[in-house]
C-alpha cells in the first residue's frame, strides 16, 4: 500500500506512530524556513511539515512542491504547537513531521484554484471536469450520490425486488422524445435506438414472471435541454405485477422514507397526499404543483356571467373561463410597476394580460373598477376570501380554462418566490394522480398520450373510448416534490384488445402497431399479468435535496444546454473509413 491512512483520518490517538500518506498538495507556504504542506485526498485534508531540521535534503526537496502535485509522505504524527491547532477539520490537533518524500506526479499549475470558493463559470469546471470534481462541493455531490443509490438498492432487495438490467441497443419506438439511433454495421440500413426508458422491457419482465423488478436505468432523450435536463440521465426503475396504483405508493414512500433517515437522518411523514389532476389544475394551475405555500387558483366564471365587461364577455361567449389568484394582505406593497410587470410576465405566458383588483378601506382600484357592478364586487367577495379586506390583491385571467389556469398558475410562482412565502429547508411531497389518457395535438390534428400509450384508461371511464376521448381519466400518477415532477408512472395495459383501441385512437394502425411494438403485443398472447410502476429521477432528486441549481453538479460528467462535453468534445466527426463501414454519407 502507498498508504496506511488517509488524509482526514489521524488524530491525537495516532501520536507517535510512523505512517505514510498520499494525496495532492492543497497549499505549500515557508514559515520560518520550514515548510508547511496541506496534503488533501477525498477524505480530508493533513498537515506536513518539512523541517529542515529532521533533513535538510528533504527540506530542500519539498521546495519543488507546488498546487495540486501528486505526492507520496512518509513521518511521524505529532501534536500541533499550542496556538496552531485547527478546530474545522478532524486532523486539525495533529502534523506529520515527514522523514520521507515521493513526488508521483507534477501538475501545472491549475485554470482554477481547487479550494477556493470563488465563483467559475460551468464551461471552464466542465472543460476541466477531472480537476471541478477534486473540489469539496463536487466531491460531496458525487459521495451523496453514491450514498443515496446504495440506500435505495439495500432498501429494494429487502423488499425481494430483483434488479434486472436491460438492453442500451434497442428498437427504435415512439415514446414522445426523439430517439438516440445508431448504426448497424453488420445490418446497413437499419439502425438501434438508445432507450427513453425500460418501458416494453419492464412490462416483458412482468410476463415472464418477475413480479418485483427494478434497475438504477440510464436513460436517453434526444430532446431540447435545460438546468433540470441531461441527453442521458439515470432513473429508478421500479416494476410490479397484481398491484394497484396504492401498492405503488406505498412502495415509493416506504423506500424514500428509508433513503431519507439513512441518508438525513429526516423522518419523512407517510402517506405523503393525494390529490387529481383536476383539482391541482383548478386550484394551483399546473400538475406538479409547489405546495410549500398557498395562493390558491379559483375559477370566477359565474360571478361574472351577466358582465358587461368586453374581455370577459368575450371569453365566456367563446367558452372560455375567468380564473382568478386570490393574494391576501401581501407582505408588500404592490406599485404600478409591480402590476405591469406583472402583466407582461402573463403575456410571456400567452395571455393577453393580467387584471388586477385591489382591496381599499374605501371599496376597489383597479383599472377593472368601472365595469364592475356592485353586485359583482359582493359577488366576488364572497366567492374569494381574500378580496374582502383592505390591501387583499386579486388578479384574474380571462382565456381558454387551461390557458388561464397554466399562465396563472406561473404568476403564483412568481408571485411565491416575490412575496418570500416558500420556505427553504421543507419538503412538501404529493401524488397527482387521474391523469388525462388523451391530450388533442392542435398541429397534427389528433390524439396523442398523456403519459404513453400503454398507461391503462380508469376503469370508470373505459365506455368513453372513441367516444369521448378528451375526458377519459388514467391511471397515471406523478410524484411531486416542492415543484418538481420527481418521479412518474401509471399502471399498465395488459389486455391486448385495450392495447389496440388505444393505438387507433392515436392513429396506430394494426400494421404500424406490429411494426412497432410487434414484438412486445406477442408476449403479450401469453399470459400478462396485471401489472404498473414508475420511475423516479435520481438526477433531479439529488439536486433538490444537495440544493444545487442544476442537476449537472450532482452527475460526474454530465453535457451542457447544447448537449456536448466540453471536457472530451464530444460529439465529435468521425473517420470517413466508419462512415463508409456503416454505409453512411454525410448530406
Amino acid at each position: 500500500m502507498l498508504r496506511t491512512h488517509t488524509n482526514g483520518e489521524l488524530t491525537t490517538a495516532h501520536l507517535d506512530k510512523t505512517v505514510r500518506l498520499s494525496g495532492w498538495v492543497a497549499s505549500s507556504r515557508d514559515h520560518g524556513g520550514v515548510t508547511f504542506v496541506d496534503l488533501r485526498d477525498r477524505w480530508g485534508m493533513t498537515q506536513v511539515v518539512f523541517s529542515p531540521a529532521v533533513s535538510a535534503q528533504l527540506h530542500a526537496k519539498s521546495q519543488e512542491l507546488r498546487n495540486e502535485f501528486c505526492i507520496g509522505v512518509t513521518g511521524t504524527v505529532k501534536a500541533r504547537p499550542q496556538g496552531t491547532t485547527n478546530s474545522k477539520i478532524p486532523t486539525g490537533q495533529i502534523e506529520v513531521q515527514a522523514s520521507e518524500l515521493v513526488i508521483y506526479s507534477r501538475a501545472k499549475t491549475p485554470p482554477f484554484e481547487i479550494g477556493g470558493d470563488e465563483h467559475l463559470s460551468e464551461e471552464v469546471r466542465l472543460k476541466y471536469r477531472y480537476l471541478d470534481l477534486r473540489r469539496a462541493p463536487m466531491q460531496e455531490a458525487i459521495l451523496f450520490r453514491n450514498q443515496v443509490i446504495f440506500a435505495m438498492r439495500r432498501y429494494l432487495q429487502s423488499q425481494n425486488f430483483v434488479e434486472v438490467e436491460t438492453p442500451i441497443l434497442t428498437k427504435s419506438t415512439p415514446e414522445g422524445a426523439r430517439d438516440y439511433l445508431v448504426p448497424s454495421r453488420v445490418n446497413q440500413g437499419e439502425f438501434f435506438a438508445l432507450p427513453q426508458s425500460p418501458q416494453i422491457f419492464k412490462q416483458i419482465l412482468m410476463v415472464s414472471g418477475f413480479d418485483r423488478y427494478f434497475q438504477m436505468a440510464k436513460c436517453f432523450r434526444d430532446e431540447d435541454l435545460r438546468a433540470d435536463r441531461q441527453p442521458e440521465f439515470s432513473q429508478l426503475d421500479l416494476e410490479m405485477s397484481f398491484v394497484t396504483d396504492e401498492d405503488i405508493f406505498a412502495v415509493f414512500e416506504a423506500l424514500l422514507k428509508d433513503v431519507f433517515k439513512s441518508c438525513l437522518n429526516i423522518d419523512l411523514v407517510t402517506p405523503f397526499p393525494r390529490f387529481t389532476y383536476k383539482d391541482v389544475m383548478e386550484k394551483y394551475g399546473s400538475d406538479k404543483p409547489d405546495l410549500r405555500f398557498g395562493l390558491e387558483l379559483r375559477d370566477v366564471s359565474s360571478v361574472f356571467a351577466a358582465t358587461e365587461l368586453k374581455i370577459f364577455k368575450e371569453t365566456l361567449a367563446s367558452g372560455g373561463a375567468i380564473v382568478a389568484l386570490q393574494v391576501p394582505q401581501p407582505s408588500v406593497t404592490f406599485s404600478r410597476k409591480d402590476f405591469d410587470d406583472l402583466g407582461l410576465f402573463a403575456k410571456e405566458q400567452g395571455l393577453g394580460g393580467l387584471a388586477y383588483l385591489k382591496v381599499t378601506d374605501a371599496g376597489v382600484d383597479s383599472p377593472l373598477a368601472k365595469f364592475l357592478k356592485p353586485e359583482e364586487i359582493e359577488a366576488l367577495k364572497k366567492a374569494l376570501p381574500a378580496a374582502s379586506k383592505p390591501g387583499d390583491v386579486v388578479f384574474f385571467a380571462a382565456d381558454k380554462k387551461r390557458k388561464a389556469h397554466n399562465a396563472l398558475g406561473q404568476v403564483r410562482l412568481k408571485l411565491g418566490a416575490r412575496l418570500g412565502l416558500i420556505p427553504q429547508g421543507v419538503y412538501h411531497w404529493s401524488w397527482v394522480k387521474d391523469f388525462p389518457l388523451f391530450n388533442w395535438n392542435e398541429d397534427a390534428k389528433r390524439w396523442d398520450s398523456e403519459h404513453h400509450p400503454f398507461t391503462s384508461p380508469h376503469p370508470d371511464d373505459a365506455a368513453k373510448m372513441g367516444v369521448d376521448n378528451g375526458n377519459i381519466r388514467s391511471l397515471s400518477y406523478d410524484l411531486v416534490l416542492n415543484g418538481n415532477e420527481l418521479a412518474s408512472g401509471s399502471i399498465r395495459i395488459h389486455d391486448p384488445e385495450m392495447q389496440q383501441k388505444v393505438f387507433d385512437i392515436i392513429g396506430l394502425a394494426p400494421e404500424e402497431s406490429k411494426l412497432r411494438f410487434g414484438f412486445m403485443l406477442k408476449a403479450f398472447e401469453f399470459g400478462p399479468p396485471p401489472h404498473g410502476g414508475a420511475a423516479i429521477g435520481i438526477d433531479r432528486l439529488l439536486t433538490i435535496l444537495l440544493g444545487r441549481e442544476s442537476i449537472r453538479d450532482v452527475i460526474a460528467f454530465p453535457k451542457t444546454q447544447k448537449a456536448v462535453c466540453p471536457m472530451t468534445e464530444a460529439p465529435s466527426p468521425v473517420d470517413f473509413k466508419q462512415l463508409r463501414d456503416l454505409g453512411i454519407k454525410i448530406a
